[in-house]
């Protein structure tokens, strides 16, 4: 028995002219986006993860993007904030925080999105809400041992403080960022099982 995976498909970055300079812009507004709305922030007292909408912008960047791109955009977006740059929640950055493998995460959930995206997961609202959610448990996975590590505790407490609080946020966030892309693929003529 074979699992049949779909054809490759273009993303909506695709539908823009082909130039020089359209990757690498793109790469760089997919990185300032989740910058800017990742600095929606609020702390919660009980956990040194707080609530953002990064994941959110992470999400619709990925899909956006298709996997190369927005690999390249999150790689970069980590990178500016590694070396200081205050791209990361409240205007941080560094690697230090104990959310930062949440960060960490955002890598492979971009690239998770952009390549469900590619198989035509942004065509529909709940194919793309389940390439949202299915990119989502990737923060969790790279955000939990590094949370636990970074504050000491073992992985069910690490679970309590950095996925329990989250979860129905973040099914929420997975919900609105499939939203944009199956709209702007009818807005463009194509509906749902289309190329």
């Amino acid at each position: 028995m074979s699992i049949a995976i779909p054809a490759r498909r273009p993303v909506l970055a695709d539908l823009l002219p082909a130039h020089r300079l359209r990757d690498a812009t793109l790469v760089v507004a997919g990185a300032a986006t989740v910058a800017l709305v990742g600095q929606v922030a609020v702390p919660l007292p009980f956990t040194p993860v707080p609530i953002t909408l990064g994941t959110l912008a992470v999400l619709t960047v990925g899909g956006a993007l298709g996997t190369a791109r927005a690999t390249l955009s999150l790689s970069l977006y980590v990178l500016v904030g590694v070396l200081g740059a205050p791209v990361f929640a409240g205007a941080t950055g560094g690697w230090a925080a104990p959310s930062f493998g949440y960060v960490l995460g955002y890598i492979p959930a971009a690239a998770c999105a952009g390549w469900l995206s590619r198989r035509g997961a942004d065509r529909s609202y709940w194919r793309s809400a389940g390439s949202s959610a299915a990119a989502t448990l990737l923060v969790y996975a790279m955000g939990v041992p590094w949370l636990a590590a970074a504050v000491g505790v073992g992985i069910r407490e690490a679970l309590i403080m950095g996925v329990l609080p989250f979860v129905a946020g973040d099914l929420a966030k997975a919900a609105l960022a499939a939203l944009p892309l199956p709209t702007i693929w009818r807005l463009c003529g194509e509906r749902p099982g289309q190329r």
